[in-house]
């Protein structure tokens, strides 16, 4: 065939076959968010909040991220903000503690100037993802060894009360309306026990209470919150609890499906939470962690082994 000559197709019927399975194949991606939405990503760096970033983004979603990263790990948030950036969406991101006020209220006045240039710019999704916090006993070898007051108040701090002021910062500065969702990254840690992870599960356990108090609060606003309570994932975060890799070993023979929770389940969580559908979910702890959570023997090579 010569370039440029054109084919004549006399069955009419193939031709259209043809054509069905090509439009199947070149459909654009869909959005599922409009431009002029935001997630709000406390701890969006790494682990949960890192992949949460990428994985709306990928659906259309601006990305403003807050995060605490010095030298060492910039080029890991460098890495985050440019996979952002490749799905064609905004990505703000803000290298500050998260617990401070100060910087706080700057950070989101920065914000509310940066939605004017977007008309109609709204925060769809505050995820609070903050894992900083002291990890020692309560009762230690020593008075040295043991959690000061100070660790313990830092830790809740961080980790569950600062949920509660970022979202009086965004809902008043009315850059939060009706359809909004917000979650917090808990884990079974709120309601279980582990060695040297006593000011952390308290934490968890608070932020859980903060996610029901706000339910309450911000439901006649047409807004709803949930606690997301991931599985064991092999995190930055989980990696700085002791007796890390027995947990991960423990997690994926007690997993249903035989495998840790990954970043990218609770990110495509959240994007199934935050449809207009699920307006009506509020107030929960919901479990992403395919069963995980409830499986109580691990005796077990596997969790089918007994069936």
């Amino acid at each position: 065939m010569a370039d440029g000559e054109l084919i004549f197709i006399p069955d009419f019927p193939i031709f259209f076959t043809l054509w069905i399975i090509i439009e199947v194949v070149y459909v654009p991606e869909t959005r599922q968010f409009k431009p002029h939405q935001f997630a709000l990503i406390l701890g969006a760096s790494s682990g949960f909040g890192g992949g949460i970033a990428v994985e709306l983004a990928r659906r259309g979603m601006n990305i403003a991220g807050v995060h605490f990263d010095r030298a060492g790990t910039i080029p890991k948030v460098k890495e985050i903000i440019s996979r952002v950036q490749g799905h064609g969406v905004r990505a703000l991101f803000f290298n500050i503690n998260a617990a401070d006020a100060a910087k706080r209220e700057e950070t989101l006045d920065a914000l509310k100037e940066e939605f004017g240039t977007i008309p109609g710019s709204t925060i769809r999704i505050l995820v609070h993802s903050l894992a900083f916090g002291t990890l020692k006993p309560y009762i230690g070898e020593s008075v040295s060894a043991s959690l000061t007051q100070a660790q313990i108040e830092m830790t809740l701090d961080v980790m569950a009360n600062s949920l509660v002021y970022w979202t009086q910062g965004v809902f008043f500065r009315g850059m939060m309306t009706r359809g909004a969702s917000i979650y917090a990254m808990t884990s079974s840690g709120g309601h279980s026990v582990l060695p040297n992870y006593g000011a952390v599960s308290a934490a968890k356990a608070a932020l859980e209470s903060h996610i029901r108090q706000l339910a309450l609060e911000m439901g006649s606003f047409g807004i709803r919150a949930n606690s997301l309570m991931a599985g064991v994932t092999d995190t930055p975060a989980l990696r700085k609890i002791p007796g890390a890799a027995s947990m991960i070993d423990i997690a994926t023979r007690k997993n249903p499906q035989s495998r840790l929770t990954t970043p990218a389940d609770v990110a495509r969580a959240i994007a199934l939470l935050s449809q207009d559908d699920a307006g009506f979910i509020s107030g929960n702890v919901i479990g992403v962690d395919a069963g995980e959570d409830i499986v109580s023997y691990i005796g077990q090579k596997n969790p089918g082994e007994l069936g």
